[in-house]
């Protein structure tokens, strides 16, 4: 079932310029089927023992659960955030023929461009 085995994964993000060169390096590189940014949100959270308030983008990127080791290592090596949010869950139900597409877009191939 394609369900079991696809995820979003949640990606914070300082502004849409990041955002986007992830979800772009990531669906390029067939890792992720799509990426969607959100408008900017306040993130307020504890770092470095200061609570600190953001203004930051989500991420949600589209994907095989196999494919989350390796999304997470790509994230990361373009990521700005010393400890950026990247957080997998899976997927229980949705659209078929939806979850086929993510299926057949992530097949981790080289970039067909």
């Amino acid at each position: 079932m394609p369900a079991r085995g696809t995820c979003i994964l949640f990606v914070t993000c300082p502004d849409a310029k990041v955002a986007e060169a992830i979800a772009r390096c990531l669906v390029d590189k067939r890792l992720a089927a799509c990426g969607n940014i959100t408008a900017p949100v306040t993130s307020v959270y504890r770092w470095k023992r200061k609570v600190v308030r953001e203004s930051e983008v989500v991420l949600l990127l589209k994907t095989r659960r196999s494919l989350v080791a390796a999304c997470t290592k790509a994230i990361r090596a373009v990521h700005p955030y010393e400890l950026p949010e990247i957080v997998a869950v899976p997927i229980v139900g949705g659209l078929l023929e939806y979850l086929k597409w993510v299926a057949r877009e992530t097949t981790a191939a080289p970039s067909r461009r």
